[in-house]
Protein backbone atom coordinates (compact mmCIF):
# COMPACT_ATOMS: atom_id res chain seq x y z
CA UNK A 1 0.00 0.00 0.00
CA UNK A 2 3.31 2.37 0.05
CA UNK A 3 2.71 3.41 -3.63
CA UNK A 4 -0.70 4.33 -2.80
CA UNK A 5 -2.03 7.60 -1.13
CA UNK A 6 -4.31 5.97 0.83
CA UNK A 7 -6.58 8.93 0.92
CA UNK A 8 -6.67 9.45 -2.38
CA UNK A 9 -7.89 5.81 -2.64
CA UNK A 10 -10.19 5.88 0.32
CA UNK A 11 -12.09 8.99 -2.03
CA UNK A 12 -11.70 7.35 -5.35
CA UNK A 13 -13.66 4.23 -3.67
CA UNK A 14 -16.29 6.24 -2.25
CA UNK A 15 -16.88 8.26 -5.42
CA UNK A 16 -17.13 4.79 -7.81
CA UNK A 17 -19.68 3.46 -4.93
CA UNK A 18 -21.82 7.03 -4.99
CA UNK A 19 -21.70 6.97 -8.85
CA UNK A 20 -22.99 3.20 -9.11
CA UNK A 21 -25.69 4.40 -6.77
CA UNK A 22 -26.88 7.38 -8.71
CA UNK A 23 -26.59 5.35 -12.03
CA UNK A 24 -28.68 2.61 -10.14
CA UNK A 25 -31.11 5.22 -10.08
CA UNK A 26 -31.42 6.74 -13.02
CA UNK A 27 -31.82 3.19 -14.58
CA UNK A 28 -34.41 2.09 -11.96
CA UNK A 29 -36.65 4.74 -12.54
CA UNK A 30 -36.44 6.27 -15.85
CA UNK A 31 -34.76 3.78 -18.17
CA UNK A 32 -35.92 0.38 -16.46
CA UNK A 33 -39.43 1.48 -15.65
CA UNK A 34 -41.31 -1.82 -16.91
CA UNK A 35 -38.51 -3.81 -18.10
CA UNK A 36 -36.38 -4.54 -15.51
CA UNK A 37 -37.86 -7.72 -13.45
CA UNK A 38 -35.32 -7.32 -10.96
CA UNK A 39 -38.16 -4.32 -10.32
CA UNK A 40 -41.12 -6.46 -10.76
CA UNK A 41 -42.23 -10.42 -9.59
CA UNK A 42 -44.85 -10.21 -13.07
CA UNK A 43 -42.64 -11.80 -15.50
CA UNK A 44 -45.64 -11.71 -18.30
CA UNK A 45 -45.77 -7.96 -17.82
CA UNK A 46 -42.32 -7.21 -17.88
CA UNK A 47 -41.68 -9.51 -21.34
CA UNK A 48 -44.47 -8.07 -22.72
CA UNK A 49 -43.23 -4.44 -22.39
CA UNK A 50 -39.82 -5.40 -23.64
CA UNK A 51 -40.94 -6.33 -27.30
CA UNK A 52 -41.75 -2.73 -27.34
CA UNK A 53 -39.09 -0.72 -25.90
CA UNK A 54 -36.19 -1.65 -27.70
CA UNK A 55 -34.57 1.42 -26.97
CA UNK A 56 -35.06 1.21 -23.26
CA UNK A 57 -33.00 -2.14 -23.66
CA UNK A 58 -29.83 -1.05 -25.63
CA UNK A 59 -29.87 1.81 -22.85
CA UNK A 60 -30.30 -0.28 -19.89
CA UNK A 61 -27.73 -2.94 -21.34
CA UNK A 62 -25.02 -0.01 -21.52
CA UNK A 63 -25.82 1.44 -18.37
CA UNK A 64 -25.16 -2.01 -16.70
CA UNK A 65 -21.49 -1.46 -18.89
CA UNK A 66 -21.15 1.48 -16.97
CA UNK A 67 -21.51 0.04 -13.65
CA UNK A 68 -19.51 -2.88 -14.23
CA UNK A 69 -16.65 -0.77 -14.78
CA UNK A 70 -17.21 1.02 -11.72
CA UNK A 71 -17.45 -1.69 -9.68
CA UNK A 72 -14.15 -2.96 -10.98
CA UNK A 73 -12.90 0.33 -9.79
CA UNK A 74 -14.51 -0.19 -6.03
CA UNK A 75 -13.60 -3.60 -6.13
CA UNK A 76 -9.89 -3.09 -6.91
CA UNK A 77 -9.70 -0.26 -4.68
CA UNK A 78 -10.96 -1.54 -1.70
CA UNK A 79 -8.21 -4.43 -2.07
CA UNK A 80 -5.22 -2.01 -2.52
CA UNK A 81 -6.75 0.17 0.33
CA UNK A 82 -7.05 -3.34 2.58
CA UNK A 83 -4.91 -5.84 1.57
CA UNK A 84 -1.92 -4.98 4.34
CA UNK A 85 -4.70 -5.85 7.11
CA UNK A 86 -4.97 -8.92 5.59
CA UNK A 87 -3.75 -10.22 2.10
CA UNK A 88 -5.69 -13.66 1.76
CA UNK A 89 -8.68 -12.31 3.11
CA UNK A 90 -8.41 -9.09 0.54
CA UNK A 91 -7.48 -11.40 -2.23
CA UNK A 92 -10.28 -13.54 -1.83
CA UNK A 93 -12.84 -11.02 -1.14
CA UNK A 94 -11.88 -8.94 -4.93
CA UNK A 95 -12.22 -12.26 -6.73
CA UNK A 96 -15.62 -12.88 -5.41
CA UNK A 97 -16.41 -9.47 -6.05
CA UNK A 98 -15.33 -9.19 -9.49
CA UNK A 99 -16.95 -12.99 -10.14
CA UNK A 100 -20.27 -11.05 -8.08
CA UNK A 101 -19.86 -8.25 -11.23
CA UNK A 102 -19.31 -10.25 -14.06
CA UNK A 103 -22.36 -12.32 -13.10
CA UNK A 104 -24.55 -8.50 -12.77
CA UNK A 105 -22.72 -7.58 -16.11
CA UNK A 106 -24.61 -10.37 -17.59
CA UNK A 107 -28.22 -8.28 -17.45
CA UNK A 108 -26.36 -6.56 -20.23
CA UNK A 109 -26.13 -9.28 -22.62
CA UNK A 110 -29.61 -9.95 -21.90
CA UNK A 111 -31.24 -7.14 -22.13
CA UNK A 112 -29.35 -6.63 -25.59
CA UNK A 113 -30.53 -10.13 -26.53
CA UNK A 114 -34.14 -8.51 -26.42
CA UNK A 115 -33.93 -5.93 -27.51
CA UNK A 116 -32.72 -8.09 -30.80
CA UNK A 117 -36.16 -9.88 -30.15
CA UNK A 118 -38.15 -6.58 -30.01
CA UNK A 119 -36.29 -4.72 -32.73
CA UNK A 120 -35.14 -7.23 -35.17
CA UNK A 121 -37.59 -7.91 -37.96
CA UNK A 122 -35.92 -11.75 -38.49
CA UNK A 123 -37.39 -12.76 -35.17
CA UNK A 124 -40.68 -11.68 -36.32
CA UNK A 125 -40.49 -14.31 -39.53
CA UNK A 126 -38.87 -16.88 -37.33
CA UNK A 127 -41.50 -16.89 -34.03
CA UNK A 128 -45.08 -16.23 -33.60
CA UNK A 129 -45.96 -13.41 -30.99
CA UNK A 130 -46.48 -15.78 -28.09
CA UNK A 131 -42.58 -17.62 -28.75
CA UNK A 132 -41.52 -13.91 -29.20
CA UNK A 133 -42.73 -12.98 -25.33
CA UNK A 134 -41.62 -16.24 -23.96
CA UNK A 135 -38.36 -15.48 -25.16
CA UNK A 136 -38.55 -11.91 -23.88
CA UNK A 137 -39.33 -14.13 -20.83
CA UNK A 138 -36.46 -16.22 -20.55
CA UNK A 139 -34.11 -13.12 -20.79
CA UNK A 140 -35.87 -11.25 -17.59
CA UNK A 141 -35.55 -14.67 -16.07
CA UNK A 142 -32.14 -15.03 -16.68
CA UNK A 143 -31.66 -11.57 -15.81
CA UNK A 144 -33.75 -11.80 -12.57
CA UNK A 145 -31.08 -14.88 -11.62
CA UNK A 146 -27.99 -13.63 -12.50
CA UNK A 147 -28.72 -10.42 -11.04
CA UNK A 148 -29.68 -12.04 -7.38
CA UNK A 149 -26.36 -14.75 -7.57
CA UNK A 150 -24.29 -11.78 -8.12
CA UNK A 151 -25.99 -9.59 -5.18
CA UNK A 152 -25.30 -12.77 -2.42
CA UNK A 153 -21.53 -13.04 -4.46
CA UNK A 154 -21.33 -9.16 -3.66
CA UNK A 155 -22.70 -9.34 0.02
CA UNK A 156 -20.10 -11.93 1.03
CA UNK A 157 -17.54 -9.86 -0.51
CA UNK A 158 -18.46 -6.57 1.02
CA UNK A 159 -18.51 -9.05 4.19
CA UNK A 160 -14.68 -9.92 3.68
CA UNK A 161 -13.88 -6.31 3.30
CA UNK A 162 -15.78 -4.92 5.43
CA UNK A 163 -14.24 -7.41 8.25
CA UNK A 164 -10.76 -5.80 7.04
CA UNK A 165 -11.75 -2.10 8.13
CA UNK A 166 -13.01 -4.09 11.39
CA UNK A 167 -9.74 -4.91 11.95
CA UNK A 168 -8.22 -2.14 10.75
CA UNK A 169 -9.88 0.39 11.95
CA UNK A 170 -9.14 2.31 9.17
CA UNK A 171 -12.91 3.87 8.97
CA UNK A 172 -15.28 3.89 12.82
CA UNK A 173 -16.24 0.35 13.69
CA UNK A 174 -19.98 1.22 14.11
CA UNK A 175 -19.72 1.63 10.09
CA UNK A 176 -18.13 -1.38 9.53
CA UNK A 177 -19.65 -3.66 12.01
CA UNK A 178 -22.86 -2.27 10.70
CA UNK A 179 -21.44 -3.70 7.24
CA UNK A 180 -20.68 -6.86 8.40
CA UNK A 181 -24.29 -7.66 9.40
CA UNK A 182 -25.86 -5.78 6.50
CA UNK A 183 -23.95 -7.86 4.30
CA UNK A 184 -24.14 -11.20 5.70
CA UNK A 185 -27.87 -10.36 6.71
CA UNK A 186 -28.44 -10.11 2.34
CA UNK A 187 -26.60 -12.73 1.69
CA UNK A 188 -28.37 -15.45 3.90
CA UNK A 189 -31.87 -14.11 3.28
CA UNK A 190 -31.71 -14.01 -0.34
CA UNK A 191 -30.75 -17.85 -0.02
CA UNK A 192 -32.84 -18.62 2.47
CA UNK A 193 -36.46 -17.50 0.99
CA UNK A 194 -35.60 -19.91 -2.24
CA UNK A 195 -36.20 -22.75 0.22
CA UNK A 196 -38.07 -20.44 2.93
CA UNK A 197 -41.44 -18.66 0.53
CA UNK A 198 -42.51 -16.65 3.02
CA UNK A 199 -39.28 -14.61 3.66
CA UNK A 200 -39.42 -13.44 -0.14
CA UNK A 201 -42.28 -11.04 1.78
CA UNK A 202 -42.11 -7.35 0.74
CA UNK A 203 -41.37 -5.95 4.17
CA UNK A 204 -38.26 -8.83 4.42
CA UNK A 205 -36.87 -7.86 1.46
CA UNK A 206 -36.90 -4.20 1.93
CA UNK A 207 -35.38 -4.96 5.32
CA UNK A 208 -32.33 -6.60 4.33
CA UNK A 209 -32.20 -4.25 0.98
CA UNK A 210 -31.99 -0.70 3.22
CA UNK A 211 -29.88 -2.03 5.66
CA UNK A 212 -27.59 -2.91 3.08
CA UNK A 213 -27.98 0.28 1.38
CA UNK A 214 -27.20 2.41 4.85
CA UNK A 215 -24.08 0.48 5.27
CA UNK A 216 -22.78 1.08 1.87
CA UNK A 217 -23.49 4.73 1.77
CA UNK A 218 -22.24 5.13 4.95
CA UNK A 219 -18.81 3.99 3.96
CA UNK A 220 -18.82 5.64 0.71
CA UNK A 221 -19.57 9.07 1.86
CA UNK A 222 -17.50 8.36 5.06
CA UNK A 223 -14.28 7.79 2.64
CA UNK A 224 -15.48 10.70 0.10
CA UNK A 225 -15.84 13.12 3.11
CA UNK A 226 -13.07 11.81 5.35
CA UNK A 227 -10.82 9.40 4.07
CA UNK A 228 -9.35 6.77 6.20
CA UNK A 229 -8.14 7.29 9.64
CA UNK A 230 -4.35 7.30 10.14
CA UNK A 231 -4.91 6.41 13.83
CA UNK A 232 -7.35 4.04 14.42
Amino acid sequence: MTSHNPQSLARIIGLSFLGTLLIGIISAFIVGEGIDINLSADVVATAQNMLEAEADLRAKAYIALATFALGVVFNAGLFLLLRSSGPLLAIWSLVVGMAASLLSLMGAVFALNAAHIAGNAAYIELATDSQRLLLTGLQATSDYTSFHLGLVLSSIAMAGFFFLFWSSGLIPRVISGWGIFASLFVASMIVSRDFIPMLGHFYVTASFMASNLIALVATALYLCIKGVRTQP
